[in-house]
């Protein structure tokens, strides 16, 4: 199986030796992190790690992704994002994942151009493509290259190679933005992002890795894993105090647990018809 990986990996590095040089859409996630360490190997100094800077974002991840390119030896930027000044993306349809990564991406454009770099690059694994990800559209649009999928990586495979490599994030659990966990239709504003991060923060100070804190007005309800739920009644009180000091008035674990994209669920599948996100 690793010689199999391997061979994956060579296909990835003589694929990013063709691009030349390239700004990596650069989140801190596993995906993105293998990513910027294979370009690196394949690149040397041709390569800018990019991050997009917003309220969707907790400091946290950001903080992560500058320790991340630096212990990776890659020139990290910043770059601001507008997405919420976009009426489209702050209604929160459920094309909001197009109009944050037509923003990100535009902006990164942006960024190879003036550097003078060939290709932004992002971490899509090849399990994304089947997955409900409207950010590919925008992707499509802004010529955004896809390494990983275009050699058939999945997120196991990137995970198994990462270790492989010494990556210390071949563990890390899936982040998305936190816009994602609002159900759909609810507007999204600066007031909501940050009682979410606030939320998410005090769970990640108890301990708890793979979740996410689903907003309902003032209801949040916890998606953990299920191995976590006698823990999190062990404990109940903290968690419901520290819920309550970030807005929360009611405070809920749902029993099916953590799982990724659970408001897609809800959407009809006529409109995701097209649409090759993920939350």
């Amino acid at each position: 199986m690793l010689e199999e990986l391997h061979d994956k990996y060579e296909r990835l590095l003589e694929r990013l030796r063709r691009l030349g040089s390239v700004v990596v859409a650069f989140s801190a996630g596993v995906d993105s992190t293998f990513l910027l360490y294979a370009a690196r190997e394949a690149l040397g100094d041709r390569v800018i790690a990019a991050t997009g800077l917003s309220e969707t974002y907790p400091e946290e991840e950001i903080e992560e992704a500058r320790q991340l390119a630096r212990e990776l030896g890659v020139h990290h930027m910043l770059i601001r994002t507008e997405e919420l000044t976009d009426p489209r993306y702050a209604s929160n349809s459920h094309q909001r994942c197009f109009f944050c990564k037509q923003e990100l991406y535009s902006k990164l454009r942006a960024l190879a151009d003036a550097a003078g770099f060939a290709a932004v690059i992002d971490g899509t694994n090849a399990d994304d493509l089947a997955d409900y990800r409207p950010g590919l559209r925008a992707a499509r649009q802004l010529g955004v290259y896809h390494p990983l999928a275009e050699v058939g990586l999945t997120k196991r495979e990137i995970r198994e190679l990462s270790r492989h490599f010494g990556l210390r994030t071949w563990d890390k659990p899936a982040y998305a933005c936190l816009s994602s966990r609002f159900p759909y239709g609810t507007p999204i504003t600066v007031e909501k992002l940050r009682q979410v991060a606030a939320a998410e923060r005090a769970l990640r100070e108890l301990g708890f890795r793979a979740f996410r804190v689903r907003h309902h007005d003032q209801i949040a309800r916890l998606e953990l894993q299920p191995e976590d739920f006698p823990r999190a009644l062990e404990l109940r009180d903290e968690i419901v105090t520290r819920l309550r000091a970030a807005g929360y008035e009611f405070i809920t674990l749902d029993l099916e647990g953590y799982r990724s994209g659970s408001f897609n669920r809800t959407l009809p599948d006529a409109l995701k018809v097209g649409s090759t996100g993920h939350s």
